[in-house]
């Protein structure tokens, strides 16, 4: 019986002048807008291609004969600037050497040599104030090393790390990086 009493009790309320929610203005708040700003991290540069022949500027092809132990009938050099990569063959379709050279973002230098020679590989740390790794398996050696923003990796058919690690001494020394 209370309930009775109290419903229209309720209903007389509510029609004396209450305002309905819907009345009522409701105070709007713009959505604040988060900015953050990330930097990208930074990418290894594709692989360098043979495109044209030619000398390679920073390494005579008599030394890389003689270094890697075989004799260089064709030069080929990519397009990269400023310094190309230098793609020395052993046939006219197989190569038997390459030199990369990278110059720009220290960054993205070490990257280079990293992915050339992952973790796990031997250390290497010639010529004096380059670090980086080698890496042999059955079809060669990669000698790649890195210093401030500069980067080298030496791709050889041969096995013998001593031969890339000569090979790229001498194209830092003819790159003067």
């Amino acid at each position: 019986m209370k309930r009775a009493l109290l419903l229209p009790l309720l209903g007389v309320l509510a029609a004396c002048g209450t305002p309905v929610a819907q009345d009522v203005p409701v105070p709007t708040t713009q959505p604040q807008q988060v900015t953050t700003t990330t930097s990208a991290a930074p990418t290894v540069p594709p692989a360098p291609q043979p495109a044209n022949d030619g000398t390679c500027p920073y390494l005579a092809t008599g030394f890389v004969a003689e270094a890697n132990g075989q004799r260089v009938p064709k030069v080929k050099l990519s397009t990269d600037e400023p310094h190309p990569a230098c793609f020395f063959y052993a046939t006219a379709t197989e190569i038997q050497l390459t030199v990369q050279v990278y110059v720009g973002d220290e960054s993205v230098a070490k990257l280079i040599v990293n992915k050339a020679a992952p973790d796990g590989s031997q250390p290497a740390n010639s010529p004096t104030g380059w670090t980086g790794g080698y890496v042999s398996n059955e079809t060669g050696v990669v000698y790649a090393v890195s210093k401030s923003d500069a980067a080298v990796v030496v791709t050889s058919n041969q096995k013998q790390s001593i031969k890339a690690r000569r090979i790229a001494e001498e194209a830092i020394k003819g790159l003067k990086i």
